[in-house]
């Protein structure tokens, strides 16, 4: 059955992996962007299928045209700007459209379990869009993302830097616990095929539900395990405060605060206490050809290096060390 969806910040990586297999599926897609500008845009728009919306998501009127006629919608708001009130603002506009299932990529308040965690201030204006989603009545399913395997880069960014050393080998710091499980999915890979067989299966199915999407559940200590095998280079984790090297907005500091305190120093679950048990359960229901992260790092990690400029997987590899092949434990 062919249908009219709409996406918005499609440029981004969760959008554009959807964008992608609902275009080769034979869906029209209504895809917003600000501009288009960059590789990414520029792939979507020449895309079969794929009609492109330039406007701003705080103009109502552009947000009706947006929506009209439309069955489906794949949301993921971003904390550019109000993210609550262009949050609502979508949710009235496909209300008013007749909306038929609406799917938002929402993220946990941890603050809201009374466990003295904090709330993470880039997640918890999701979890604000989402209560009003379900107060207004729309047929909707709520999906919370993992770690993204492309978060990983050897820049000099916070968090998930993977530190490239004088003999070729990596280190990882982070400030969560060695053995402490975090959710993982490859955005650009994942995202896409998942969607789809939500929106296949139907709000009969999911409406209301919230659904964890990642396909493996390791711990930082596992995680390097498999960039080890994938690069063929040892790669180690160290527990240790989030590093800040480079100029970095006040909300995202804010937000590594935070995520230090409540997923770091508290282990509070990624997800909260509710969905930890659905991990990676519910998304291998709905996918089972995800990549995972030792593929990611063997096949994706060094092009996106590469893309970035950096050239440590053209120099000579020194020699292998034994990489240890513990077999990473999902939950």
């Amino acid at each position: 059955m062919q249908r009219t969806v709409v996406t918005i910040n499609s440029n981004g990586r969760q959008s554009a992996s959807f964008i992608r297999v609902a275009s080769a599926l034979g869906w029209q897609v209504r895809a917003q962007m600000r501009d288009l500008n960059g590789i990414v845009a520029q792939e979507l728009s020449e895309l079969p299928n794929v009609t492109v919306y330039v406007g701003y998501l705080e103009d109502r009127k552009f947000l009706d045209d947006l929506f009209k006629s439309a069955q489906c919608a794949f949301i993921n708001t971003t904390h550019w700007g109000d993210e609550v009130a262009v949050g609502r603002s979508l949710a009235d506009a496909a209300k008013k459209a007749g909306i038929q299932h609406y799917i938002y990529s929402s993220m946990p308040d941890h603050s809201v379990a009374g466990k003295n965690w904090r709330a993470l201030p880039l997640w918890s204006p999701k979890f604000t869009v989402e209560q009003y989603i379900r107060q207004i009545g729309l047929p909707a399913t709520f999906v919370y993302c993992g770690i993204y395997h492309n978060n990983f880069t050897s820049l000099d960014f916070p968090l998930f830097r993977m530190e490239l050393q004088h003999d070729g080998n990596f280190i990882w710091q982070a400030p969560f616990h060695p053995d402490q499980l975090l959710p993982w999915l490859d955005s650009e890979h994942d995202v896409g095929p998942a969607i789809y067989q939500l929106f296949k299966e139907g709000p009969r199915k999911w409406n209301g539900k919230r659904i964890p999407l990642a396909f493996s559940v390791l711990t930082p200590r596992q995680v390097c395990q498999a960039f080890s095998r994938g690069l063929g280079r040892q790669v180690q984790y160290r527990r240790g405060p989030i590093m800040i090297n480079v100029p970095t907005p006040t909300g995202y500091r804010e937000h590594l605060s935070a995520l230090a305190y409540t997923l770091g120093e508290k282990a509070a679950p990624y997800f909260g206490p509710e969905l930890e048990k659905e991990c990676p359960k519910l998304a291998l229901e709905l996918w089972e050809g995800y990549r995972d992260i030792e593929e990611y790092a063997r096949e994706v990690f060094p092009v996106e290096e590469a893309a970035n400029g950096l050239t440590w997987m053209e120099e000579v590899e020194t020699p292998r060390r034994e990489i240890d092949h513990e077999v990473p434990i999902n939950c």
